[in-house]
């Protein structure tokens, strides 16, 4: 399946900005499910500097600077992407999940190895005791990664309400479990906390989700938005992608953007300004089936 993402930020402020400096994940993974066929990035006003590279994590990542004072700052990513059918091992149904976590502690293979690096608190996943009695009600004794995990996903779904209002992005997983609200970033951060709880290793991913009109209703431009969702760690260097926002694992319609500890690593922009006073950010996200 071949999609087009457009990705459009626009921040907009009441007094000019005289310097910026930014960083930007928003060129799409390549992944063994997903080839990032094609990728620009246009940047008005027109950056002094533009340099494109991977951050720790294996992300896109570019950085550019604006010397020019301006009043308005426009990033535009355009990909586009093909995504191919996962396999699954069948091996995910049946290991238990305290092997996997037993993989991880013993890090004798270099997939347990790198899931180390998603095992432990990070800066907007904090593991808390009401995270982890939340956690061991879908990590029972002797049951399945895959089941464990699917298990976790259905219950954020049910017992939590998709509150744009009620969470910023400095929200933590107690008080998500607190509140019952949150958006998809809250969900997943959720969700990690719960799997590293437990000792299995969990990673955040950005990225989009394609959306279809009501039926009989056109297709709005630039109506889609942002999407967050979660990998856990399913053993032999085997990850399992779920979206505890849909209840669903992550399948053709999830566009991987990047992957870090959680939603700080991977922010699709970011900067330090001098000047600009206030402002007001506008996201616009287009995803568009090119090819089935």
């Amino acid at each position: 399946m071949l999609f087009s993402v457009v990705h459009r930020t626009t921040y907009r402020y009441t007094s000019a900005v005289s310097l910026s400096h930014h960083t930007a994940h928003l060129r799409p993974l390549d992944l063994p499910y997903q080839t990032c066929r094609s990728h620009q990035l246009a940047i008005s006003p027109l950056p002094t500097s533009v340099e494109e590279d991977r951050d720790y994590f294996g992300n896109g990542v570019a950085a550019f600077n604006i010397t020019q004072p301006h009043r308005e700052l426009v990033v535009e990513a355009t990909s586009e992407v093909e995504i191919f059918v996962r396999d699954r091992p069948d091996y995910l149904f049946d290991r238990p999940w305290e092997d996997v976590a037993a993989e991880t502690a013993i890090v004798r293979t270099p997939g347990a190895l790198y899931a180390t690096e998603f095992l432990f608190p990070s800066p907007s996943v904090e593991i808390t005791d009401s995270v982890t009695a939340f956690a061991q009600i879908s990590f029972v004794p002797g049951r399945s990664i895959l089941e464990a995990a699917l298990d976790l996903n259905r219950r954020i779904f049910e017992e939590f309400t998709f509150d744009s209002q009620a969470t910023t992005i400095t929200t933590a997983p107690a008080e998500v479990l607190i509140l019952k609200r949150g958006v998809c970033q809250d969900f997943a951060h959720l969700a990690i906390a719960c799997c590293r709880a437990v000792g299995i290793p969990a990673r955040y991913i950005s990225g989009y989700l394609e959306t279809q009109p009501p039926r009989d209703q056109p297709r709005l431009i630039g109506a889609d938005a942002s999407h967050a969702w979660l990998s856990v760690y399913g053993g032999n260097g085997d990850w399992i992608d779920v979206d505890p926002t849909n209840d669903i694992l992550a399948g053709i319609g999830h566009i991987a953007l990047a992957t870090g500890r959680d939603y700080r690593d991977v922010s699709p922009l970011r900067g330090i300004i001098i000047g600009g006073g206030e402002h007001h950010m506008d996201v616009g996200v287009d995803v568009e089936r090119l090819l089935i």
